[in-house]
């Protein structure tokens, strides 16, 4: 008996070209959709920049309630207190900046629940004293408050940069790394150098800003009733973000860069010390060594800076946040950071 086996239909693979068409399609999808997952992400980031500098604005809000005034961009103890610290404090007569208690940011802690660091300090003492700084400052003793990272103070679109303050202190005994914890948004003190003169300011016209103070000794707080322009008008704290690392347009500047301290420039990138911050002096964006009347994303040194794409994020005296558009015209930005010019504005964004 003859059998006839019959075949089935047979299943047929990809070809080699079905599947690189597979692969290019999976590949411009991707392409498609990365930009938009990365957009989504950057979002997210700003939202939370947002959210850290409203905590500011409100904690500053909370301490003018308290105590009807907000601390100035800077303070400084006087001869006569510092002749009253006992211990005394060793470094009290050496520089102006060893006689300066903490910051703006550093005195706002117990209005934004960071009541804890905050009492760790000794703050009828300087921040450049041991009993407020950690080793291996000679004979620091304060470890666990001088190296506390603050979240709030932090934007998250910034990238990871250096934090040794050690060639700073050399002079003083300083031999090993010294780290501190940085900050990315700063005080508003207001107009310098190129900048204030830009808008027709004296350059030295340092004062102007909402946490402004000409005599850091005798005056140092500042009533909100001194906000003539209105709390909703002006820039109380602003993104100065990436320190202690100077980047320029996008870019990080190379420790070899000419024109100065280029790279570990930030005695003031930490929230501790931030509270020398020099006024807004303006930026060049054709060369980073060269004074200009440029203003957002041009060089994060004394000058308003953000990794976020077209801008940077700010809070208002009112704690409003907003967004600055990095070709924001000079006028207009100078007339939010004064308190008391007397600009006529549109809202702001």
């Amino acid at each position: 008996m003859r059998v006839s086996w019959s075949q089935g239909p047979s299943k047929a693979g990809f070809t080699l070209v079905e599947l690189l068409v597979v692969i290019a399609i999976i590949g411009t999808l991707v392409g498609l959709l990365l930009p938009a997952v990365q957009a989504a992400r950057e979002a997210a980031r700003r939202s939370a920049c947002s959210n850290n500098l409203k905590q500011l604005g409100l904690a500053l809000a909370n301490h003018e309630g308290a105590r009807k005034n907000v601390p100035a961009w800077g303070q400084e103890f006087t001869t006569a207190e510092g002749a009253a610290m006992s211990p005394p404090s060793p470094y009290f007569n050496l520089t102006a900046d060893a006689r300066k208690p903490f910051g703006v940011l550093g005195q706002i802690l117990p209005y934004m629940e960071g009541g804890t660091i905050y009492n760790m300090f000794n703050h009828k003492r300087p921040l450049l004293d041991p009993l407020n700084l950690p080793p291996p400052w000679p004979g620091g003793q304060q470890q666990t408050g001088a190296l506390a990272t603050v979240p709030a103070f932090i934007c998250p679109s910034t990238p990871s940069v250096p934090s040794d303050y050690q060639p700073y202190f050399a002079a003083l005994g300083v031999t090993q790394p010294f780290l501190m914890p940085r900050t990315d948004y700063v005080p508003i003190r207001g107009l310098h150098s190129s900048l204030a003169t830009c808008v027709g300011l004296p350059a030295t016209n340092t004062h102007n800003g909402m946490l402004g103070a000409e005599n850091i000794i005798t005056n140092r707080w500042v009533k909100y009733s001194q906000v003539i322009d209105g709390l909703s008008k002006t820039i109380c704290f602003i993104e100065e973000a990436g320190k202690q690392q100077r980047f320029y347009r996008g870019r990080p500047l190379p420790a070899s860069a000419p024109g100065g301290n280029l790279v570990l420039n930030s005695f003031y990138g930490d929230w501790n010390v931030a509270r020398h911050t020099r006024g807004l002096s303006g930026a060049n964006p054709a060369d980073p060594r060269a004074a200009g009347c440029g203003v957002i994303n041009v060089l994060n040194d004394d000058n308003p800076y953000a990794f976020h794409p077209g801008g940077v994020s700010i809070v208002r005296g009112d704690a409003s946040v907003g967004f600055l558009q990095q070709d924001v015209d000079t006028f207009v930005f100078a007339a939010l950071v004064s308190r008391d010019g007397g600009e006529s504005l549109e809202d702001s964004q």
